[in-house]
């Protein structure tokens, strides 16, 4: 099975393999497993402590990497204890490589000293990463060495590093073969890698855009906006970053440094990115709300797209200039939610003339919201017999994998009402298929997800945004079955 993923990946052009002799059960057949190779290898053999499948002995695995030498592998990865139990012999190039699955420690450009004098062709230095900023501190480690060096976090943070190495000056970075193939945390497949986030067209150059929120997993932002990128063929990639709220601050003040031009803003960092950034459009500044950054030398500088994808939906549903200040006058709306897009919606209906009820299951947080922008809050059970045209969901209810659920009843719903639901992951919803059962006129998530992410794209790049592409990238993403 090793052999025939080795000659798979080098079909797809890659030109350096890692063979895992660990995951081999039964013994190696050195001379079979080398034969007519057609790109180089890495060889490792990794003990469990280093996160690896090796049960036999540790002599057994100190003559298996020194055979891998005598038969001429290109690299073998040695730890730092072994590294003086294993000579150089022939062209075999030496990994002396460091692991840490607990912390990235604060001695790093220590460790990298002492695994340099270990007569290292190329250091490896793999840390796990419990806060943002270590994948700063192990880039700046990659950019100032002077010996070729691989360093990055492993971790649902550290994807960052992972990506970002090579622009720091990393020789390559390591990826999986399959999304299900991972053998360190937070690995990703080489098709991720090199097809969505363009690794092998990063360079020092390369202007780095991204989604910041926590979690950050289940964004669509990177599926979307790269596919973007790749259209204009752009020197830029566009990441997900995962940075809890506590590391906001750190991690917008350190942007400049990472290379990063772009972010698109999501929860929970909406609002307290506001005091991040030097300089707030007039949208993002009365909303006090910013889901797009932009960085310019030192300077950061906030803008909304939300409130203008939302409203011109709502436009469409009525036939409507959304701009006009009496666009929605004849408007009577419920608001299901009291989060950040909720409270957009609800500023942007106000300030056209609407007149806006929220609710949500905590009574407590609709009222919250409706004393702070000038609005009527009910309980969540009386929104049933709340007279209203106009029905918004800005609740996660009815979302992937949650989809047999609503947050409004079908009996609840005719033919005078129109319907505007924010999830885009199903793009049709319970609410919605409710919605059009009813008669109701409706606009899904996908519409504002688009258009939203369509502003930002032109806000980052100067570029007229494709929205089909944008909508064709996000339901191949959300809708597998479909495509």
């Amino acid at each position: 099975m090793m052999l025939a993923e080795y000659d798979y990946l080098v079909e797809q052009g890659i030109q350096l393999v890692e063979l895992r002799l660990d995951y081999i059960r039964r013994p190696v057949d050195m001379t079979r497993l080398f034969a007519n190779r057609k790109a180089a290898i890495i060889v490792t053999c990794r003990r469990p402590e280093e996160g690896g499948r090796w049960m036999r002995s540790e002599e057994d695995r100190l003559v298996l990497l020194r055979t891998a030498i005598a038969n001429g592998a290109e690299y073998v990865d040695l730890e730092e204890d072994i590294a003086s139990k294993i000579p150089r012999y022939g062209s075999t190039k030496r990994i002396i490589s460091y692991h840490n699955f607990q912390e990235t420690p604060k001695d790093l450009e220590k460790i990298h000293r002492r695994l340099a004098t270990l007569n290292a062709d190329v250091v490896k230095i793999a840390t796990l990463a419990n806060n943002p900023m270590d994948n700063l501190r192990v880039l700046r480690l990659v950019r100032d060495a002077t010996i070729p060096t691989v360093a990055f976090c492993m971790g649902e943070m550290g994807l960052m590093s992972r990506v970002l190495c090579g622009k720091f000056g990393a020789p390559w970075t390591y990826a999986s073969f399959q999304d299900d193939r991972q053998v360190a945390p937070g690995q990703i497949s080489y098709t991720v890698l090199r097809d969505e986030y363009n690794y092998d067209g990063i360079n020092r150059d390369t202007a780095v855009l991204g989604v910041i929120a926590d979690p950050v997993a289940h964004s669509y932002s990177p599926r979307v906006h790269n596919a973007m990128l790749r259209k204009y063929n752009l020197d830029m990639t566009y990441l997900p970053f995962r940075v809890p709220a506590e590391h906001l601050s750190e991690f917008i003040r350190h942007c400049p440094e990472l290379g990063i031009r772009g972010l698109s803003v999501t929860m929970p960092h909406k609002e307290k990115i506001l005091k991040c950034l030097n300089v707030l459009d007039d949208i993002s500044a009365s909303l006090r709300s910013v889901n797009t950054a932009i960085f310019r030398g030192e300077n950061g500088f906030g803008y909304n797209t939300d409130i203008e994808a939302a409203l011109s939906v709502i436009g469409e549903l009525y036939e409507v200039d959304w701009r006009s200040p009496s666009a929605f006058s004849d408007k009577s709306v419920l608001i299901l939610g009291a989060g950040g897009i909720a409270r957009t919606i609800a500023i942007g209906l106000l300030q056209r003339g609407a007149k806006v009820t929220v609710t949500t299951r905590e009574y407590t947080k609709a009222e919250a919201l409706a004393a702070e922008i000038k609005c009527k809050a009910i309980d969540w059970v009386a929104r049933q017999n709340h007279d209203f045209n106009l029905l918004v969901n800005c609740t996660p209810v009815g979302m992937y994998p949650d989809m047999d659920e609503s947050p409004f009843d079908e009996s609840w719903l005719d033919s005078r009402v129109a319907v505007f639901d924010t999830i885009y992951n199903p793009e049709q919803t319970l609410l919605i298929k409710y919605a059009r059962r009813a008669g109701c006129r409706t606009k899904t998530g996908v519409d504002m997800f688009v258009r939203q992410a369509a502003q930002q794209f032109e806000l980052f790049t100067g570029l007229q945004a494709d929205r089909q592409l944008m909508r064709d990238e996000l339901k191949r993403a959300t809708s597998a079955a479909r495509y």
